[in-house]
């Protein structure tokens, strides 16, 4: 499957320092937390992420909904639009073989890619929790290198249990991913990263992604959940998109005056005004899936005009630490 080389593959060869000349200073944040990443995934899967490395793609379209264009003047929101996508599921983890039923499995990831027309493309990169871990860089290096430091034999309470215990919305998040989903299908996925959403007129409002299954969410109850096979979500896809499209929603939930936009781990209350984007509809598994999973590059720095980065400082790190990530996945 060809793709076109992605924008931001040109830092790539910047993030490729020679460690004897990191010897004399200390590494970047992209780079310690790329490190720690290796640490806790068991070393470097040649051909993989650092994370979410066990994944599908799959295609389809998007179609814009009536009112998306009142918020963004991008070309995939106007109204009438309809656009390809390359949409890859994954688990959460930079583990391969990670069992589907694994608790380090979860959240579970969604990045879209939409066509523009007239060439380029633009991203979204989302997982399965509404707010993420933490807010900043350094409190995701700390929360890595906590659990990296936590063994069978740490002694209590573990680095692990520190960290979790002094940081409730990370610990919320493992909380809540514990239960374990019908499908992917079943999944609502959350951009938890504030952008800037850019009208014609020039008007500038905060917004979040919220991706919502149309089929609705659903998890296992405990006794299915023993039965599953460690492949079942996977296993599931092909069988479920043999029998029609699967379809979300995708919406942004605007911020009012006062709420926090640099800090993704804080979620705005659920009164928060909701716009509808469009459908999201996947109708294929893409063909030659482990060598598309390996060219495509999504990063949340990929983006087009109407929507623009805001003060959250998670998108650009994570598309440092996604640059270490392709490098080395090639």
């Amino acid at each position: 499957m060809h793709q076109r080389t992605s924008p931001f593959l040109a830092l790539v060869a910047m993030m490729l320092i020679p460690l004897s000349a990191q010897s004399q200073q200390q590494k970047p944040l992209a780079q310690q937390i790329a490190d720690v990443m290796v640490q806790i995934n068991g070393g470097v899967h040649t051909g993989f992420r650092f994370a979410h490395a066990k994944g599908v793609v799959l295609t389809g379209t998007f179609a814009a909904a009536p009112g998306a264009a009142a918020i963004s003047k991008a070309a995939h929101f106007r109204k009438g639009s309809s656009v390809p996508v390359t949409v890859r599921l994954s688990d959460g983890t930079g583990v391969p073989q990670i069992p589907d039923n694994s608790p380090n499995a979860a959240p579970r990831g969604m990045a879209i890619r939409f066509a523009l027309p007239g060439g380029g493309y633009t991203d979204i990169v989302a997982n399965s929790h509404n707010g993420f871990f933490v807010g900043t860089g350094e409190d995701f290096l700390a929360m890595l290198t906590a659990i990296a430091s936590t063994g069978p034999t740490s002694k209590h309470p573990t680095p692990a249990e520190q960290f979790f215990g002094s940081h409730p919305r990370a610990l919320k998040v493992v909380q809540d991913s514990k239960a374990l989903p019908a499908s992917f299908a079943n999944l609502d996925f959350f951009g938890n990263n504030a952008f800037l959403f850019v009208d014609s007129a020039g008007t500038k409002r905060a917004g979040r992604y919220q991706i919502v299954s149309v089929a609705g969410t659903s998890i296992l109850d405990s006794a299915t959940s023993l039965k599953v096979t460690p492949n079942y979500l996977f296993d599931e896809l092909p069988k479920r998109v043999a029998k029609g499209p699967i379809t979300w929603r995708v919406y942004v939930q605007l911020a009012n005056p006062g709420d926090q936009t640099n800090d993704g781990s804080i979620v705005w209350p659920s009164d928060r005004k909701r716009v509808e984007m469009g459908t999201l509809s996947l109708t294929t598994i893409a063909p030659h899936n482990e060598e598309a999973q390996r060219s495509l590059a999504f990063s949340p720095v990929l983006l087009t005009s109407g929507i623009e980065l805001s003060d959250d400082p998670l998108p650009v790190l994570r598309a440092s630490v996604y640059a270490l990530s392709v490098a080395h996945r090639h």
